[in-house]
């Protein structure tokens, strides 16, 4: 059996066990969506969106890239974060980044991969940021775990930058913009409690009128 065809084989499986459970759900997910959630995260194969969260289809509109990376140039990623909030009306926005990510210890080092060279300048610049905080942690392992962290602390505020986004504060509308990390090892959701909800939270040359 192929990969395809364990894939093919699965989604059967799946859908049958559904419908044993609940033989309507097929038609209320045909009828609409209305999740009130919008997750950020990397796309590594390791961070399944709603396995890891034990969520249905229809509860999480998702948007993912190397890193879990908000760059405020990223027309693929601005759609999508525009639909979310003007025309789903989610409520809340999740970065959700994860130890071990190889787009962010790719970034630590000096090594060219090749075209994705371009994209880890933006983790890059988040590491100079924080570089005095950084460098000095002895242990490299605390350094990286550390460095994802504060990755996910940077997009979240990337995110609330968005002029639509302070628009929709500005009318007294959600979402609230959260940062989490997944740990592998643990399969766990670590929520870092940094969250940004108003455009009060930032640097006031981030702030539109």
């Amino acid at each position: 059996m192929t990969a395809l065809d364990k894939l093919k084989q699965g989604n059967e499986e799946w859908v049958a066990e559904i419908k044993k459970s609940d033989p309507e759900f097929f038609d209320r997910l045909a009828e609409g969506q209305a999740p009130e959630v919008l997750w950020i995260g990397c796309s590594d194969s390791r961070v399944p969106v709603n396995q890891v969260t034990g969520a249905m289809p229809g509860s999480i509109f998702v948007q993912r890239n190397i890193a879990n990376m908000v760059v405020n140039t990223d027309t693929n990623l601005l759609s999508v974060v525009f639909y979310a909030v003007k025309a789903l009306k989610v409520k809340h926005i999740v970065i959700c980044g994860h130890y071990g990510c190889g787009g962010v210890k790719a970034a630590m080092g000096n090594d060219s991969i090749g075209m994705i060279d371009s994209w880890l300048v933006n983790i890059k610049n988040v590491y100079q940021k924080h570089a005095k905080e950084l460098e000095a942690i002895s242990d490299e392992n605390k350094r990286f775990d550390t460095f994802v962290e504060l990755n996910v602390k940077e997009q979240v505020q990337n995110m609330a930058k968005i002029a639509f986004i302070q628009e929709e504060w500005a009318a007294g509308n959600t979402p609230s913009i959260h940062g989490w990390v997944f740990s592998l090892k643990e399969g766990k959701v670590v929520d870092l409690n940094y969250s940004i909800d108003s455009k009060d939270q930032l640097e006031e040359i981030y702030r539109y009128n």
